[in-house]
């Protein structure tokens, strides 16, 4: 799977560490921003649908035995995914769920009905909404495919427990922040709200200390009133 870096990572990371002095704190400790794209878009999309609920190993192991069903040495179209039987790909271990998730897919691609070419000229919201449609996909993955998959600059998942983790331990929050609070704290970092939740998925693996910008919970609370203030949005 071939990848390659963002093109704008190094004015987001000068636009986040001005914006916000909790995240210029993280990502001094993090380093530079490194996350990839992975390309191939179906065969993004299938990757996401086989690991689903599957621990690294096991869904690697599932992965590959799914791509080795297929003659060619690149990755299998949605032709061949559509025409291989259901009991194929249980042999190799997916369950019947995730079977019929790939088949459905698959026929949407095949007949037109999904049009990967597009995304490039379509919004987040747009595509995220196409996506949903298919079998198997949610929100979440729809969301993480945007990140990864089509590099969009600004995408925030509200519901990522690992964003939502690290969001309460570098603004010292007391508890699980709401979607609306999420959305409202991301205001001040559109329009590269994707670099801030890569940032902050890192800092959960950094050794480095938390950083004390954030505060105590009123703190960080008071930091997501001030970004209320700046978008005029309501708080949930």
């Amino acid at each position: 799977m071939k990848t390659k870096p963002l093109h704008y990572a190094e004015e987001a990371v000068a636009f986040l560490c001005a914006a916000d002095p909790t995240l210029a704190e993280i990502i001094a400790q993090v380093g530079p921003f490194r996350m990839m794209l992975r390309r191939g878009r179906f065969q993004v999309l299938v990757r996401a649908i086989i690991f689903q609920q599957l621990a690294g190993a096991a869904a690697q192991a599932i992965y590959e035995r799914f791509v080795g069903l297929f003659a060619s040495r690149s990755f299998p179209t949605p032709e061949q995914v559509a025409c291989v039987s259901e009991e194929r790909l249980r042999a190799v271990g997916l369950s019947r769920q995730k079977a019929l998730y790939l088949k459905d897919l698959a026929a949407r691609v095949t007949s037109g009905t999904l049009d990967l070419t597009r995304f490039s000229v379509m919004d987040d919201e747009a595509i995220v909404e196409q996506l949903i449609r298919v079998k198997g996909i949610g929100r979440w993955t729809a969301e993480m495919f945007l990140m990864f998959n089509l590099g969009r600059s600004d995408v925030l998942p509200v519901d990522d427990l690992g964003f939502r983790s690290a969001v309460v331990k570098a603004y010292r929050m007391e508890r699980m922040p709401k979607a609306g609070e999420l959305r409202s704290l991301g205001e001040n970092w559109r329009p590269y709200r994707t670099v801030a939740v890569w940032y902050l998925w890192q800092s959960l693996k950094a050794k480095a200390s938390v950083p004390r910008t954030g505060g105590t919970a009123v703190g960080g609370a008071r930091r997501a009133k001030n970004a209320l203030k700046k978008s005029r949005q309501p708080l949930d």
